[in-house]
């Protein structure tokens, strides 16, 4: 593998101002634009509809439903897509990701003509952090289904997840393995965002079903467009439970109770 492929699947940190003027491409994205202020539609409650106080109290606490916010998230976003190295975008999604530690952390993802992005996006300061690009013709694998973890573990998963695959050959090392912050592994692991069913367009964005289809299809168009020497062009599409190799996972369990991987309101601090 050269040195310009591996350079594309490393995380790249955001800290120059980017060109206004750049190219913005055009596409026709899974989502709309919000027009209405209802307070009970911008956190996707209906007027009259038997819901959980709880379950709305905790919807409106993501940054994300905020009127606005993801609108101008993708905007923003859009204008970071090098045109000439990624294409078009065809298609934006809202997910979560799941790292090797079982670590829930908010995603935008973007598939384009030859890319895969994943973004890290705040919310809350309205600023793209972190864009990791995998090469669309570098996928070899998908695979979907529930997570399972190893037989003595004490950790739980519910609902069902998707990992992509893009380097079949290369096994994590055991120092990545026992390292929470490790960006090399040659997948990555998504599922359903919390906000999915907060609306209609929120179901469309997170719809992890969809996303599934639209990657492996992009996938296959690029490894016909760019075939990779020395690697079997095309993408093997398994339906089999996916294996998080963790045992205790307290930093996760705390974590993921908390939401502390994604934008959220935590009330006030101070007296």
């Amino acid at each position: 593998m050269s040195v310009e492929a591996e350079a594309g699947f490393k995380a790249v940190e955001l800290g120059a101002t980017q060109d206004p003027e750049q190219d913005k491409p055009d596409a026709q994205l899974p989502v709309t634009t919000e027009k209405s202020e209802d307070p009970h539609l911008s956190s996707g409650v209906k007027p009259g509809d038997k819901i959980n106080m709880l379950e709305q109290y905790k919807l409106r606490r993501f940054f994300v439903l905020r009127p606005g916010a993801l609108d101008q998230a993708i905007e923003d976003i859009k204008s970071l897509v090098d045109k000439h190295q990624d294409g078009s975008i065809q298609s934006v999604w809202l997910m979560a990701e799941v790292d090797h530690w079982n670590n829930e952390k908010e995603r935008i993802v973007l598939i384009t003509d030859n890319s895969l992005l994943i973004c890290k996006y705040d919310f809350m300061m309205l600023n793209c952090e972190q864009m990791q690009r995998v090469p669309l013709n570098f996928i070899d694998r998908v695979c979907h289904g529930e997570f399972t973890f190893p037989q003595r573990s004490l950790m739980s998963r519910e609902g069902e997840g998707l990992r992509v695959y893009w380097d079949r050959l290369r096994e994590p090392t055991f120092t990545s393995r026992w390292n929470p912050f490790t960006t090399d592994y040659p997948f990555c692991t998504f599922t359903s965002h919390p906000v999915k069913d907060a609306s209609e367009k929120f179901a469309a964005i997170c719809e992890l079903q969809h996303f599934r289809e639209q990657l492996v299809q992009a996938a296959q168009k690029a490894h016909e467009w760019k075939p990779v020497p020395g690697k079997a062009n095309g993408v093997l599409v398994l339906n089999q439970s996916i294996l998080i190799e963790t045992y205790v996972g307290l930093m996760s369990f705390i974590g993921n109770q908390n939401k502390l991987g994604y934008c959220l309101a935590r009330g006030n601090i101070g007296f």
